[in-house]
């Protein structure tokens, strides 16, 4: 069975150095919350407002041992007025028997606004 694993953060400055940091902090809590491995994972999209231009958040993903060849796509999101700005979003298609009441969606930062009802937050 595939379950959808969402998960956002936010960064401060649109640079390297902060996409890389917050994108590897996000993922090593989603793994942490619902142990699972990098095999476990059939793919990754990842998306950025906006004003995130600095760094594709699928290369700091990449650097985490043992996720060098899941499959990623990095996209931008809609602009949509008032919405949380310097946000990297993640969805990840995991292939696990975890029922879907018992997934972790993990939101850090001012992204812990975005869902709360569904959110484990740090």
């Amino acid at each position: 069975m595939i379950r959808g694993i969402r998960g956002a953060t936010t960064v401060e400055e649109n640079t390297e150095a902060a996409i890389f940091q917050a994108t590897r902090e996000l993922l090593n809590e989603i793994i942490s919350v619902n142990q699972f491995q990098a095999e476990d994972i059939a793919s990754v999209i990842a998306t950025v407002t906006e004003d995130l231009d600095a760094a594709f958040p699928a290369m700091a993903i990449r650097s985490i041992p043992g996720w060098e060849l899941v499959p990623m796509m990095c996209a931008r999101e809609i602009p949509v007025p008032g919405s949380v700005t310097k946000c990297i979003r993640v969805m990840l298609h995991v292939n696990t028997n975890t029922p879907q009441k018992d997934i972790k969606h993990v939101y850090l930062g001012r992204a812990a606004s975005l869902r709360p009802d569904l959110t484990h937050n740090k």
